[in-house]
């Protein structure tokens, strides 16, 4: 007798390829003011395809995000730039997402694909970033 069990597929975004980083930001240097507060953000330029946006999601979790749109292909307008706490693609659909969910704020089309997200560990005032 067989058992089947049914799998679970992701799908993968044919926008984005994995690029392999680690990245470790000091939170004390001034560069990095922002994220010492709930709410607060940044761009980073190293790490990932295009950078990293990086929101203190509540005073003690620090969540990062690829900074390139993940909706459509690389092109130098796919390049997310920070406003508070969404990022915002500045190609011809102007989409947003937000930085705490990471989900498109106002999609276009019904497959809509979420920002990449990247693992985060704190030690002290060091954050190290991965994927």
């Amino acid at each position: 007798m067989l058992w089947g069990c049914s799998r679970q597929t992701s799908d993968r975004n044919p926008y984005l390829t994995e690029v392999p980083f680690q990245v470790e930001i000091n939170l004390n240097l001034p560069q990095y003011d922002n994220l010492r507060f709930a709410g607060g953000s940044l761009r980073v330029d190293q790490g990932g395809i295009n950078g990293l946006l990086l929101l203190n999601l509540n005073g003690s979790q620090i969540l990062a995000w690829e900074a390139t749109c993940p909706n459509h292909a690389l092109e130098n307008c796919s390049r997310l730039q920070i406003e508070g706490v969404l990022g915002r693609c500045s190609c011809a659909h102007a989409a947003q997402y937000s930085l705490a969910t990471g989900q498109w704020l106002n999609p276009e089309e019904t497959t809509a694909y979420p920002l990449l997200n990247y693992v985060t560990r704190q030690s002290g005032n060091i954050l190290r970033i991965s994927n």
